[in-house]
């Protein structure tokens, strides 16, 4: 039974291939082509107001030097709200339960802010490992602590976010498996565990949209700090 909790966290596989390059590519095609028209319709038009909404969210810690990033992170938002969201569904797989893929996206970008600071202003940015003001005998010890602190900025981005969808789709199951076994043995507690259930699955879907925009927020945030 404790085998069967976890398979849903495993990639699918057809002939022998892992299907979790599809299941992350799959998100795109529900993005509409682009054409010659302003407004296709009301979609395209639903589309266009929420991407604007996310980038403008997004943009609002960041100065102007930062806006040339709006790109990267408004796609790596609508690529990881698509995703969270889509693995909420019946029968499909959650690539953003794996921790190598968010460490994957986590890691190159975190790097990317980290080198911007380090080649355009060195000083600001290695003034951040030490506050003025701090006495001298404590001094190496705050750098080591502050040295420690930024390097695990990557790894906590991706575990916070495996964490919060992994224990999320972990409580929607055992309480789904308890609904169905409670239905012929106490139909009255297994009508209460399906409300629990379906207040559940909204609180995940909240969940899967915060945690994509505190991934993203984060790392707009980080890049401030370098900018």
């Amino acid at each position: 039974m404790n085998l069967s909790f976890f398979n849903q966290f495993t990639s699918p596989c057809l002939l022998g291939i892992p299907l979790i390059l599809l299941s992350m590519l799959f998100p795109a095609l529900l993005l509409p082509s682009p054409n010659n028209r302003w407004i296709t319709n009301r979609l395209s038009t639903l589309q266009s107001w929420l991407i604007n909404l996310i980038t403008k969210q997004l943009m609002i810690p960041l100065n102007k030097n930062g806006h040339k990033w709006a790109l990267i992170l408004t796609s790596l938002m609508i690529l990881l709200l698509s995703i969270n969201l889509l693995g909420l569904l019946p029968y499909t797989f959650t690539p953003t339960t794996q921790l190598s893929m968010n460490l994957a996206l986590a890691f190159p970008l975190w790097l990317a802010t980290l080198l911007k600071g380090l080649r355009n202003q060195p000083s600001a940015s290695l003034g951040h490992l030490l506050p003025e003001g701090t006495p001298t005998p404590l001094i190496p010890a705050l750098i080591l602590i502050e040295t420690t602190s930024l390097l695990i900025r990557p790894l906590a981005l991706g575990v916070r976010l495996t964490a919060n969808l992994t224990a999320g789709h972990l409580l929607i199951q055992l309480i789904s498996t308890a609904t169905t076994a409670l239905l012929s043995i106490m139909p009255a507690i297994s009508i209460l565990t399906s409300i629990i259930l379906l207040l559940l699955t909204i609180l995940e879907v909240a969940v899967a949209m915060i945690q994509a925009y505190v991934f993203v927020l984060l790392l707009s945030l980080y890049l401030q700090e370098n900018i």
